[in-house]
């Protein structure tokens, strides 16, 4: 298992909504192995998904709240109570703004072995299935922002004043 680099906002992989996982092989279970290595190995993270390491594949892992896993193909459910707290992304380093999710978030998908599995969880947990289930569709949370909290994100981002440790695809 290797951690790997973690792919910057404007790289395009990260705008890509990812492939279906069919193959529940050594491959998948690698790449499972690679995703937690790179989550617990970076700073400030509650999730990483495929796309973050310049794989198309929809599957994620999770560390949140006291709960550790992975989802292949997942399938998310969300309660209309809503939470709203700072939430920051890996893939855009340093940069943290105020966003409004879902209080409470079930997602149904398979694990590394084609077992279907469930998770389920309120508040911080809630907030990083929901992250990372956006990734594999091609969305970051500023794509949630709206307003003024939008305008002042895109402009950070554009103006490049996120911390990134590489910039390196």
């Amino acid at each position: 298992m290797t951690m790997r680099p973690i792919r910057i906002i404007g790289d395009p992989v990260l705008r890509t909504t990812c492939e279906p996982v069919t193959s529940f092989d050594a491959e998948l279970r690698a790449l499972v192995g690679d995703l937690m290595d790179t989550l617990l190995g970076a700073p400030g993270r509650a999730g990483v998904a495929a796309p973050q390491i310049g794989v198309d594949a929809q599957v994620f892992v999770y560390d949140a709240d006291g709960h550790r896993g992975h989802v292949v193909n997942p399938r998310i459910e969300l309660s209309e109570e809503t939470q709203d707290d700072d939430e920051g992304c890996l893939s855009i380093p340093g940069l943290y703004f105020p966003t409004r999710r879902a209080l409470h978030a079930t997602v149904h998908g398979y694990d590394q072995h084609g077992q279907p599995l469930t998770v389920a969880g309120s508040g911080f947990l809630a907030r990083a299935l929901q992250h990372e289930t956006d990734h594999l569709g091609g969305r970051l949370y500023v794509d949630t922002l709206r307003g003024d909290v939008r305008r002042r994100a895109l402009r950070e981002i554009r103006a490049g004043r996120f911390a990134s440790p590489s910039r390196q695809p």
